[in-house]
């Protein structure tokens, strides 16, 4: 079992340290361990208020408003849903030493990428090349 890294509350990754150092991945595992559990204690409460929230509404108006509510919640909460398997594949990935390291490149991700976003899998730019083929593609 891997000793526990001390973390100061207000340490932050600098790119005057080593790359994904002990630091910097414990750093970014406990930011993607807080957002899972966000994530996941607000899909318990979204349950918790569908199930709550059935009602017989006899206003056709009300009940149509209700129901966009509800669907938009459950789109809401199914993004949410992959968001928590992307941060998952992070983990594994800070497991697996991979994590910071770009899938296409193998350049490491800015720190300030990875801050902004710790579940990025590319290099600004090779997100750029991606999206722009992408849009390519998808306009054919």
């Amino acid at each position: 079992m891997k000793a526990e890294v001390f973390l100061d509350e207000n340490y932050r990754p600098a790119e005057d340290e080593p790359f994904m150092n002990e630091r910097q991945l414990e750093y970014f595992r406990r930011k993607l361990l807080a957002w899972r559990a966000e994530l996941l204690d607000e899909s318990r409460h979204t349950i918790e208020g569908l199930q709550d929230g059935t009602r017989n509404i006899p206003d056709i108006s009300d009940r149509a408003s209700e129901e966009t509510d509800r669907a938009l919640e459950l789109r809401t909460r199914d993004r949410q849903r992959k968001l928590v398997t992307k941060i998952d594949a992070a983990l594994r990935r800070i497991d697996e030493g991979e994590y910071g390291y770009c899938e296409v490149t193998g350049e490491p991700i800015s720190l300030k990428r990875l801050d902004a976003r710790p579940i990025a899998t590319m290099t600004l730019e090779a997100q750029e090349r991606h999206e722009r083929r992408e849009k390519v593609h998808r306009d054919d």
